[in-house]
């Protein structure tokens, strides 16, 4: 079983940024792909960007411009820099790890709002 922990979410005004963390019970090296995903009120939940035990990094066409995924795996760390925030994005956002096809876990969440 495979733990994730969120954080860095909150309230951020229109042009802000914020960085996302993901802190996971084992090393995102173990993990065939770790990924960010969002969901707004009303809205299916979809995929901001993931990341591959390889370095490969994906992203939604629409977010490759302004978020950036990254990880560090001493700290067992998977980042989400998100930059030039715009109201659209206010969403919870979700970390999920894949170990293997099939075993796939996911963090509880963290809310991020952009509001003046």
């Amino acid at each position: 079983q495979v733990q994730l922990v969120e954080s860095g979410g909150g309230l951020v005004q229109p042009g802000g940024s914020l960085r996302l963390s993901c802190v996971a019970s084992l090393s995102p090296f173990s993990m065939n792909i770790m990924a960010w995903y969002r969901q707004a009120p009303g809205k299916e939940r979809e995929l901001v960007a993931r990341i591959t035990r390889g370095g490969n990094t994906y992203y939604a066409a629409s977010l490759k411009s302004r978020f950036t995924i990254s990880r560090d795996d001493a700290k067992n760390t998977v980042y989400l820099q998100t930059n030039s925030l715009k109201p659209e994005d206010t969403a919870v956002y979700y970390c999920y790890a894949q170990s293997a096809p099939g075993s796939t876990y996911w963090g509880q969440g963290t809310q991020v709002t952009v509001s003046s």
